[in-house]
């Protein structure tokens, strides 16, 4: 879908973001984009295909990355035809937004990225959709000055997101008036509810998390008027090769949907 077309459906429908932390082999990833289209058209919502082709923030070095870059945007590309789902994946250096866009729908900032300012400007410069992760270390009001930098560059098709602020170490807490704030500054806010209960660092050489509180998340995150929900998603969670511990399984996505869907 053109960008500016897909823009406009988020701005006026609810919507949904998921998919495997990382770009994985192409059957999970195709087992995964089937059940979202399945959703999608359950429910009629715009629902978008979430994998990152480098993990470039994990906490040890011998964690699993991803694909890299080329082959992992070949590996989404093909997830997008097959399955006629748009695409969001992260970027983390400025370099990669161009290469990346002409691949994906939407350019991720990764939160612990999101002031990087030749990063911002490089991903709002390809004309794609780009959506900013708030810092663990931000506040709601503090992305207004993340949303300017977007802006100066011409490109207003801008998404927020929210995923909880440090709690002393290895901690995640979600200060739900943040979606609120940000709503504020007039553009879709998203909630990732399950990197919201990831504990960072917290697993010794990785990190870790509690699964069973993204639904809670979810539904409260609803109530504060969040746009849209985003979900780390896997046939098998518990051998998801990023971010297990947070993962939620396809069969909870589904019933999750008909909470955060169902009119």
């Amino acid at each position: 879908m053109e960008s500016t077309a897909l823009y406009q459906r988020l701005i006026a429908e609810k919507f949904l973001i998921a998919g495997p932390c990382v770009v994985e082999d192409d059957a999970i990833m195709n087992e995964i984009a089937e059940t979202l289209e399945e959703l999608r058209e359950k429910f009629e919502i715009p629902v978008i295909f979430k994998a990152s082709f480098d993990k470039a923030n994990r906490t040890s070095v011998s964690s699993y990355r991803g694909r890299g870059m080329e082959h992992g945007l070949e590996a989404l590309g093909r997830i997008g035809q097959k399955h006629g789902l748009p695409l969001i994946t992260d970027i983390h250096e400025s370099h990669q937004a161009q290469q990346a866009a002409e691949v994906v729908d939407i350019l991720q900032i990764p939160a612990f990225l999101c002031r990087q300012t030749d990063l911002l400007l490089a991903a709002a410069e390809t004309g794609k959709i780009v959506n900013v992760k708030k810092g663990q270390f931000l506040s709601g009001h503090d992305m207004a000055f993340v949303v300017k930098k977007l802006e100066s560059s011409g490109n207003s098709q801008i998404l927020l997101t929210e995923r909880g602020n440090m709690y002393g170490y290895n901690n995640l807490v979600v200060d739900f008036r943040n979606i609120v704030d940000m709503l504020e500054l007039g553009y879709p806010v998203v909630m990732d509810a399950t990197h919201a209960v990831q504990r960072p660092g917290g697993a010794g050489g990785s990190s870790g998390g509690n699964r069973g509180y993204v639904p809670q998340i979810a539904k409260a995150a609803a109530i504060f008027g969040a746009s849209g929900f985003f979900f780390e998603v896997h046939p098998d969670p518990e051998k998801a090769l990023s971010d297990s511990p947070n993962t939620i399984s396809l069969t909870t996505l589904r019933k999750l949907a008909e909470t955060l869907f169902m009119e």
